[in-house]
């Protein structure tokens, strides 16, 4: 027996997310550089 959860479901929830995901864009994508050009100075030494 399957649990109701539809593909409908499951396909709101992710663009709920994606639609959180764009506002928050630019403030994600400034950490996201900052956090690689750590790993990159770090995997130089």
């Amino acid at each position: 027996m399957f649990p109701v959860y539809t593909i409908e479901m499951a396909y709101a929830r992710m663009r709920e997310l994606q639609d959180l995901a764009n506002r928050s864009r630019v403030h994600q994508s400034a950490d996201a550089a900052r956090r690689a050009k750590k790993q990159r100075a770090a995997k130089k030494r």
